[in-house]
């Protein structure tokens, strides 16, 4: 099946009690079993397995091509579940010079604690990443497009340097969805999501997601996914699944809008530097183009005059909500050094006080435009 029709179908047959052609929400914590130990329809607790949570998992599997999906109750949880499954202690792992900074702080603050190396790295820099690599790197940790810089990496090549070494190369997917770009089919081993983004779609429901190559890797997570328990509920599970099925279509509004956006900050007299690979000029603009299929409903601005304009314009636009988060169908404007990446102040990942994030949903073209040039005169 391709992308469109595997959204709206893989793992999700009609329901064969009542012919219902939407999953259902099997909000229940424990199944009816036919004597000790038989399990009557496969499951047993919905910690371990819930049936709306199994129609989601399958039908990320299917959008990856990967071997075996997993659902998380966040994008930090499945995160966590993954490396700490992949790695032990004293073990090391690459991750991005300008990574997310929820994910720096799980490396920094929490995974260190249990004793898990980490190095920032530009990792659109091969040469860098070599020269990084150490006999005890277990995993390269890659954000492409990442967030909030949007810089771009080369999964494909990453992927030769992290097998060369000994390691996995894991593929923070979450601002290019599987719609814009496959991760495993260019060499990776994992993917990760924040499913509360782009394969939620509608700000409504907090989740994550881990899709892997390799069905062993699968039953190591799947393992742990139970161990630890950060698992979604069932209408959680359904919000992403209600999602998931729309996710091609609002795709390609978000990049077409995204890219108009970009086009017209890049002439405004305000804006010193747009950051989104769709324009010829960004430095990661050949590669995006060899391996996405979009480039992304995400934009990075700075601006002159400093923070304080900044802050300004994030407080003036009207459409363009001031909120944390992205990938919804609402636009969305932030101010990364005091929100979202507040946690790498004072580290090697700061972010530039100027820096504007936009999250460009799929409303009108003309108004979003029109309210960016409202908040900026």
């Amino acid at each position: 099946m391709r992308f469109e029709t595997a959204a709206i179908h893989a793992g999700q047959e009609p329901d064969p009690v009542t012919g219902s052609v939407v999953v259902p929400i099997h909000q229940t914590s424990t199944y009816a079993q036919d004597g000790v130990g038989g399990l009557r329809s496969g499951y047993e607790y919905s910690r371990t397995g819930n049936p709306t949570r199994t129609a989601l998992e399958t039908c990320l599997a299917a959008l990856d091509g990967g071997a075996r999906g997993l659902a998380f109750a966040s994008g930090m949880a499945a995160e966590d579940t993954l490396v700490r499954t992949m790695c032990r202690p004293g073990d090391h792992v690459l991750i991005p010079a300008d990574a997310y900074g929820g994910t720096y702080r799980l490396f920094n603050a929490v995974l260190s604690t249990w004793g898990i190396e980490h190095t920032s790295v530009d990792l659109s820099d091969l040469n860098a990443v070599r020269a990084a690599l150490q006999p005890n790197t277990r995993l390269i940790w890659c954000e492409t497009p990442t967030n909030p810089l949007l810089s771009i990496a080369d999964v494909g090549e990453l992927a030769e340097i992290a097998h060369g070494g000994g390691a996995r190369l894991v593929v923070d997917n979450t601002f290019a969805s599987p719609y814009l770009q496959r991760p495993l089919a260019l060499g990776a081993d994992a993917v990760v999501y924040s499913t509360t983004k782009y394969l939620g779609g509608h700000s409504d429901v907090v989740g994550g997601a881990v899709v892997v190559a390799d069905a062993g890797m699968g039953e190591q997570l799947a393992y742990s996914q139970n161990a630890l328990g950060a698992v979604p509920g069932a209408f959680d599970s359904w919000l992403v699944l209600r999602g998931v099925k729309t996710l091609g279509v609002r795709m390609e509004r978000h990049c077409s809008n995204a890219g108009k956006v970009a086009e017209w900050l890049s002439g405004h007299p305000a804006v010193e530097s747009v950051l989104y690979p769709g324009l010829p000029g960004h430095a990661g603009h050949e590669i995006a183009e060899r391996q996405m299929r979009g480039y992304g409903g995400m934009v990075s601005f700075t601006v002159s005059g400093g923070e304080s304009v900044a802050v300004d314009i994030c407080s003036r636009t009207r459409l363009f909500i001031l909120a944390e988060s992205l990938g919804g169908v609402e636009s969305l404007i932030e101010h990364p050094g005091r929100m979202t990446h507040a946690s790498t102040a004072n580290s090697p990942l700061q972010v530039s006080a100027s820096l504007v994030r936009l999250s460009v949903g799929i409303e009108d073209i003309d108004d979003l435009i029109a309210d960016l040039d409202q908040a900026m005169d």
